[in-house]
């Protein structure tokens, strides 16, 4: 069996996410931050196609008071709602049915405390109720530690699929045996490390979707850390040196579209990993972060809406996601649409 992991521009039947759930550790104020910053981003999805939200017993109350029309809800219980993640990620079979990679999760690499006993069965969930057959791996892998370019390229980061936390037995040419079995690709771009901030307590340790992605084939956008005080000023000129030297799997030079990142460096936690890579394409449009700085949000605007001609750009803050360790592409999953 031939599997492919198309294009994250390709049509799409809905977008699945997972609705917070409180944490004792957390104020209210802080849990209705949370509750409001993915429901924006819920809502701004459901203004292109349908969303499913996947909603824990003990948030279904809160989710329907909050939620809006053309948003489904799904009820189960979860660890965590990062579905990027936790969720499958969805392929075309050679006939051009849909099916579900289900990867081993185990709490990006052991590295954040909510666990995964309950996160680890809601892919093979998603893809129960999304109705399609479900690919295992023995993969230790997340959502956000793949962009791939829909005709055989993919971009992986060496600290994620051949970290210790993860996958302590493989080595590259595993992992990129896995990608192929599963996602079709057959050429693999491998990034040294993600952004600095990705590394402390609440990181996924170097996810891809944070550092870079493709908005078509043979073109790739790339977070630009341009102030030398920011330690990922070396990530992004180390990165843009690996892309520069690579071709893809059609043996392409890549064309390589710098986005900057927005002028503030730190917070209470140190230097910041506010980046408009981890931005959502949908149908018709691109959901990307804001970070309350007017200008850096506008200029990522035009640059995004160039990447994704045809395509409406809407900003949605995401201040409150990154908080907590990601961003809008990291609490989305895109379920593609089968081919005909």
């Amino acid at each position: 069996m031939t599997w492919t992991m198309p294009s994250e521009t390709a049509p799409q039947d809905r977008i699945w996410m997972s609705f917070p759930r409180a944490w004792p550790d957390e104020s209210p104020t802080d849990r209705e931050a949370a509750y409001k910053a993915w429901t924006a981003v819920a809502d701004a999805i459901a203004e292109f196609e349908p969303v499913t939200m996947v909603v824990d017993p003990s948030e279904t109350q809160r989710a329907m008071n909050m939620l809006g029309r053309g948003i489904e809800q799904v009820s189960r219980v979860i660890d965590d709602y990062w579905m990027r993640d936790t969720g499958p990620t969805f392929v075309h079979a050679a006939d051009g049915s849909l099916a579900a990679v289900d990867w081993i999760f185990n709490a990006w690499g052991g590295n954040i405390a909510t666990g995964a006993k309950n996160d680890r069965g809601l892919a093979a969930f998603v893809a129960e109720v999304a109705g399609v057959p479900v690919i295992p791996s023995l993969l230790v892998n997340e959502g956000g530690g793949i962009h791939v370019d829909g005709e055989g390229t993919i971009l992986l980061t060496e600290t994620v699929q051949l970290g210790q936390g993860r996958n302590p037995y493989a080595d590259a040419a595993r992992v990129e045996a896995e990608m192929a079995r599963t996602l079709g690709t057959e050429k693999v771009i491998w990034l040294k490390r993600g952004l600095t901030r990705d590394y402390d307590s609440h990181g996924t340790l170097g996810h891809v979707d944070i550092v870079a992605c493709f908005p078509a084939p043979g073109k790739v956008l790339i977070h630009d850390q341009r102030d030398p005080s920011h330690p990922d000023h070396a990530v992004s000129a180390e990165t843009r040196a690996i892309l520069s030297d690579a071709t893809d799997a059609k043996g392409r030079k890549l064309e390589i579209i710098p986005v900057p990142a927005p002028k503030l460096l730190r917070d209470a936690d140190g230097f910041v990993d506010y980046s408009y890579i981890n931005h959502l394409a949908v149908n018709g449009g691109v959901i990307a972060c804001g970070f309350g700085e007017d200008y850096a949000d506008a200029q990522a605007r035009e640059i995004l809406s160039a990447a994704y001609p045809g395509r409406r750009v809407v900003t949605v803050d995401a201040r409150e996601i990154f908080a907590r360790g990601g961003g809008i592409h990291c609490i989305t999953q895109q379920q593609p649409k089968a081919r005909a």
